[in-house]
């Protein structure tokens, strides 16, 4: 059997939705799975063994959720090749490329980066984010590139899910978005919930939340989750006016398609998002804006104690070669 997992309860509501809120990021705890192991009587609470998901919870109370024992993944093991950046015994750190999913969803049953570590680590894989994402203790979309940690053990597994949760891991993107955030911009200066710190650092806090009109997509709506982003601008590139930028981002939340729903939100898309980017009129001359295939992002450091000694690890990628190539054609086109 997994070991337990202990989780506080950040506000009161109803059972299902309070532990799914409080569950450490990375846990594979939805709130349909923690349904699922409340009615199983996985989840011990300060009277005993929980059994109704609508029960009232009050702030503070703390809950202790057993899985059960992993079962045999589902997905396959599958020979697909890894840019490994770092392993021992207790997690392995890998670079993932544009195009790869992390785990097996639907429209996407396998050719994962799942199948491919299920290959390379065998059955040392840790259970405890269920069957169809063992190790994984955070995701990046498919059409982001860069760094993952993955638990190859359950004693490894839970220290990193709780690093996450208390946002004590160092995450750094590097992206290519339209425009040049600028400081001295009053419409920048005007939106709700964006502000510069010293160093000219845009700063972005926006709740985060599933979008009302499609579930696919997420939006800054009250009553979300908290999420923080900051901005700083590496190199701009104009032509006439401001064209783009390359800008470091980095998370003191992390929450689903983050940078994408902010940067969008304070007007500066990333370049080749599909989903939040939007019709963009780009000047003549400047079509590779256009052509890019996917959203210009890149997980481009990753910080973290080691789940076990303590160590501090920090590792770093370079950016890929399609990211690179655009960052080429800008400098050209600029110049």
């Amino acid at each position: 059997m997994a070991e337990p997992l202990q989780i506080v309860a950040l506000a009161s509501g109803r059972l299902d939705k309070v532990l799914a809120d409080a569950a450490p990021e990375g846990s594979g705890l939805s709130r349909s799975r923690l349904r699922a192991l409340v009615e199983g009587g996985a989840v011990r609470g300060p009277n005993g063994i929980e059994r109704d998901i609508r029960r009232k919870v009050a702030e503070g109370e703390r809950f202790e959720v057993v899985p059960p024992a992993p079962v045999e993944a589902a997905p396959a093991a599958q020979d697909i090749p890894l840019d490994v950046v770092f392993e021992d015994e207790a997690l392995i750190v890998v670079n993932k490329p544009a195009g790869m999913v992390v785990h097996p969803a639907p429209g996407a049953p396998d050719g994962t980066l799942v199948n491919a570590l299920l290959h390379h680590c065998g059955d040392s894989l840790s259970g405890i984010g269920g069957e169809r994402r063992p190790g994984i203790v955070h995701r990046i979309d498919k059409d982001t590139s860069g760094l993952l940690v993955v638990a190859k053990s359950d004693a490894a597994h839970q220290p990193l899910a709780a690093a996450f949760a208390a946002h004590d891991i160092e995450r750094r993107y590097l992206a290519l978005c339209h425009g040049v955030p600028d400081p001295g911009d009053p419409r920048l200066r005007g939106l709700a919930g964006v502000g510069f710190e010293p160093g000219n650092v845009l700063l972005i806090e926006g709740a985060i939340d599933r979008h009302p009109g499609d579930r696919k997509k997420m939006a800054i709506r009250a009553g979300g989750r908290r999420a923080v982003t900051r901005v700083r601008v590496v190199e701009e590139f104009d032509l006439a006016r401001p064209l783009a930028a390359l800008v470091e981002c980095w998370l003191e939340t992390g929450r689903t398609h983050q940078i994408r729903v902010h940067m969008t939100h304070a007007g500066h898309a990333l370049i080749g998002d599909p989903v939040y980017g939007g019709h963009r009129t780009v000047p003549p001359g400047a079509e590779v804006l256009r052509r890019f295939p996917r959203q210009a992002l890149h997980a481009a450091t990753l910080g973290f104690a080691h789940p076990l000694t303590g160590e501090a690890l920090r590792f770093e990628a370079a950016l890929p070669a399609d990211m690179g190539g655009l960052l080429d054609d800008l400098r050209r086109l600029t110049a």
